[in-house]
């Protein structure tokens, strides 16, 4: 073994600068044994590194080469197996467990010990040892000292040390004063011990030489202890002395602290006195202000007021400790607490009277804007009363209750006082737009109940021809649907001088302008009633986001007197402003409550007068409801409008259904030509009206929604009546109304509607040609059966220049039809053709010239196809039609000029 430990230290340690301490021979457990070593070294160079490593004999040669290395700190477990019997295997347990065999035991006992001692002397880490016996651990040596770990290479390691320079210097000297030092050690050796003793006797005489300074070094100092004796005894006498200095001194230093404390009393005293007479302090001035101070004159209320807030603060004065329980200080309070509760009683009771005397005032103004489409306005009376918001503060803020009881008077009184404008108002609006007037009304008495106001509406309802149902033209002309457009217009024309459309323009227009100045009324009368109210009661309006519908409708009252509070008392805590907001949409919602029944009722009224009234209202009210959600989105008109709108969308989509319901009834004369349908030119006007209402409107999409759904029942009736008509061929019902459908789109340029124009106008090319192709087929009916026939044969395999030489369709037969139809019968088919094309068509749409030269390209191109039959079934005969194409061209001309 110390062989191997000498080659595997020379061939593999050396060169990477380590030296090998301990060495085992090992195999791996539990396999085919493999024998290799387990090495542990330690580097020369510092720091120093401790590893284990495996090395192994290679295959090819008789060398060692390493495998694997570990460093010692990586070893967590040293696993000896059992620690009293004897046993040579071992695990050691770094990133994994190595399971080992070592030869003997011994050498895996100087193996672990080797590795508990590096790991002491170098690392000093917990390294845990398992089953390993207490006698191979041996305990630590002290750094200072040197210790052994793995033989004597170590210890002589520790025993030498490396000279330094100036030891190394000095050897030199001393080696080259005496020659003879390296061959003769021996006389070399003796010679310095020589010097030494020399050296040694020279220390002795030096030490005795120095007893006489040391006597005369403890004389000295016995002289100076005799010295400190004395000035300890002066300095005892002057303590004495001072003594009764210090007593004197410190009496004098207790009279003055007792003078500096009786300043400092006497300071804070006179600052709590001044704090109390600064702020608790109320002038006569106030006082008297407060107590019978006029609240009618604009000096008066400025002088309450300040008299008020100057209460407030000495009210609010935050005392310091101990101040409440001066007597001086209750009966203060208790002042400012009697002049608050008085000024606010009297401030409430004068209020209230301004409020009846205002809604007293106001009611005496309805006369004057009755007869007019006007709302009173309540300007002034704001004005006066916001003179009073500082007060109504001071009374928020001071005497909540009073506060909340003032604020359900003023409810009380305002929203009965609007409930008579504005239903007096609705009322005279109503009458404008049904156009009559009631005799011997008299507006200067107050408005009577609503349904008073029901019942007279009702009989004017029932003396008004225009009341009992819609009077739209699309209506009318539905519900007419057996007639043409002439008749129909001739029978309107009969009920008056003015055309119906005219009549209906007319009512419209002026249906919209009462409508729009309804609303321009109620918007700044809400606007302003609602930013009076945030003003004079101090209530923050908070913004919320658009859209947002306000559903509540809790009572103001008991919203307001569900707080009570003393303000000295139990103290309340202020409405955030959340709920402040939401007492002023609860104030607005008492205030208006009629504004949103009242509206529905004249949008009822609006769509009974005619139901396209329902286009102009959407557009009206999507453009206040966008106007008041840019000024304020949480504010009541905003929400009460938004209510409402949801109404008027509903009454549009029922018109819409409505006409389209009525398309589905109409029913078309059997005796006479069916022409443009009802519903068709009743599109056309609905489209004429809705984009001349809904120019530049905010609710474009609600009518392009409507645009779609109308257009496609107008497709799906007129198509269901071409169907169902007997007296006019289907194709000439289709291609006429679906031509004067696509004229109507094109003129209006409707984008939603692109893709219907399209389809309109493929419908109607397409029906065109049918007719053309259909009718063209009755003028030369034997030609074309003939024809007909050639073209079967030659489907069926026969050659072109085969077919003459069948029976049925051979030259003689050829000539014999041809003969049949010389030019002037083909003249008398076509007159006849276009006579019966005559009866067909309507006057409205003019279609009859274009299907003319449509008629006359087809007959060309027939004449030409036979032609080119004639050439290739029946070539070199000499054969030809006895009409050329200028001659079919002549007789199409003559005959359309005839007519």
């Amino acid at each position: 073994m110390t062989a191997i430990k000498h080659a595997l230290q020379r061939d593999i340690f050396t060169p990477h600068d380590e030296r090998l301490l301990s060495i085992v021979n090992v195999c791996k457990a539990g396999k085919k044994k493999k024998n290799c070593f387990l090495c542990a070294t330690v580097t020369t160079e510092r720091p120093v590194q401790v590893n284990v490593v495996k090395v192994k004999k290679s295959d090819k040669g008789d060398f060692y080469k390493r495998q694997t290395e570990w460093a010692l700190r990586d070893l967590a477990v040293v696993d000896a197996k059992d620690a009293n019997k004897e046993n040579p295997e071992f695990d050691l347990h770094f990133e994994k467990i190595y399971k080992w065999v070592a030869s003997s035991t011994a050498e895996k006992n100087a193996f672990i010990s080797c590795i508990w001692k590096l790991n002491q002397r170098y690392l000093r880490k917990k390294l845990e040892f398992v089953n390993v016996s207490s006698q191979l651990l041996e305990e630590s040596v002290p750094s200072g000292e040197n210790q052994s770990v793995a033989g004597g290479d170590e210890e002589s390691l520790d025993d030498y040390q490396e000279l330094n320079t100036r030891e190394e210097q000095d050897i030199e000297i001393m080696m080259d004063g005496c020659e003879y030092a390296i061959s003769n050690a021996e006389a070399f050796a003796e010679k310095l011990s020589r010097e030494l003793q020399v050296l040694d006797g020279a220390n002795i005489q030096s030490i005795m030489a120095s007893e006489k300074q040391v006597n005369i070094l403890m004389q000295l100092l016995d002289e100076a202890l005799n010295e400190v004796d004395e000035i300890e005894h002066k300095l005892s006498s002057y303590e004495e002395m001072l003594q009764s200095v210090k007593e004197q001194m410190d009496h004098i230093s207790q009279s003055n602290d007792l003078i500096q404390l009786s300043n400092t009393n006497n300071m804070k005293l006179l600052e709590e006195i001044e704090f109390l007479v600064n702020y608790l302090d109320l002038s006569k001035g106030h006082i008297k202000a407060l107590t019978d101070g006029d609240l009618s004159s604009s000096k008066g209320i400025e002088a309450c007021t300040n008299a008020a807030e100057a209460l407030l603060q000495c009210m609010n004065v935050a005392l310091r400790p101990g101040h409440d329980e001066l007597q001086a200080v209750k009966q203060q309070q208790q002042q400012f607490k009697n002049l608050r509760e008085q000024f606010a009683r009297r401030l409430a009771n004068h209020l209230n009277n301004v409020f009846v005397q205002q809604g007293h005032d106001q009611s005496s103004t309805l006369a004057q804007h009755s007869v007019e489409l006007f709302l009173p306005k309540h300007l002034p009376f704001h004005r006066d009363l916001l003179r009073y918001a500082k007060l109504m503060e001071w009374l928020k803020n001071t005497d909540h209750e009073k506060y909340e009881g003032l604020n359900k008077n003023y409810v009380d009184y305002i929203s009965r006082l609007y409930e008579r404008e504005i239903k007096e108002f609705f009322e005279v609006a109503k009458i404008k737009m049904t156009g009559t007037s009631k005799e011997g009304k008299k507006f200067a008495t107050l408005p009577r109940k609503e349904s008073a106001v029901k019942q007279d509406l009702e009989s004017l309802h029932g003396s008004s021809g225009k009341l009992t149902g819609s009077t739209s033209s699309l209506n009318k002309l539905s519900v007419q649907g057996s007639g043409n457009r002439r008749s129909q217009s001739s029978s309107l024309l009969d009920m008056g001088n003015m055309s119906a459309s005219d009549l209906d323009v007319a009512d419209r227009t002026k249906f919209d302008k009462i409508f729009e100045q309804v609303l321009s009324e109620l918007e700044p009368l809400c606007l302003a009633e609602q930013d009076f109210i945030s003003k004079f009661f101090k209530l923050q309006q908070s913004p919320a986001l658009p859209g947002s519908v306000v559903a509540d409708s809790t009572d103001v009252d008991g919203l307001l007197l569900s707080r009570q509070h003393t303000l000295l008392g139990d103290r309340h805590s202020l409405p955030s402003e959340k709920e402040e907001a939401g007492i002023i949409r609860s104030m607005m919602i008492k205030v208006f409550r009629c504004i949103e029944p009242e509206l529905n009722n004249l949008i009822s009224l609006g769509d009974k007068i005619d139901s396209f009234n329902s286009l102009y209202m959407l557009v009206k009210m999507s453009h206040h409801v966008w106007t008041a959600e840019n000024v304020d989105p949480a504010s009541f008109l905003s929400t009460t409008l938004g209510n409402v709108l949801v109404t008027v969308k509903r009454n549009f989509d029922k018109c819409i259904l409505n006409q389209i319901k009525q398309m589905e009834e109409v029913k078309i004369s059997k005796k006479s030509k069916v022409g443009i349908l009802p519903f068709v030119s009743g599109f056309e006007e609905f489209a004429e009206l809705a984009e001349s209402i809904f120019k530049n409107a905010e609710r474009r999409g609600d009518l392009d929604k409507a645009y779609t759904k109308l257009i496609r029942a107008v497709y799906n009736n007129v198509e269901k009546v071409a169907n169902e008509s007997q007296k006019t061929p289907r194709d000439v019902v289709m291609m006429e109304n679906f031509h004067h459908i696509f004229s109507t789109l094109s003129r209006l340029k409707i984008a939603c509607l692109e893709m219907e124009r399209r389809e309109a106008k493929q419908k109607y090319t397409e029906h065109l040609q049918f007719y053309v192709i259909y009718s063209l087929g009755q003028p030369l009916e034997k030609l074309n059966h003939f024809f007909e026939g050639i073209e079967a044969r030659v489907a069926q395999g026969i050659r072109e220049e085969e077919v003459s030489y069948q029976l049925a369709f051979n030259k003689q037969e050829l000539r014999k039809v041809i003969k049949e139809y010389p030019g002037k019968e083909v003249k008398k088919g076509l007159d006849n053709l276009y006579k019966k094309v005559d009866k067909h068509l309507c006057e409205e749409e003019n279609l009859l010239q274009v299907m003319w030269h449509s008629m006359q390209d087809e007959f060309i191109r027939q004449y030409k196809h036979f032609e080119g039959l004639i050439a290739r079934c029946y070539p070199g005969s000499g054969i030809t039609m006895e009409f050329t194409i200028q001659d079919i061209l002549e007789y199409f001309s003559s005959i359309a000029q005839s007519h």
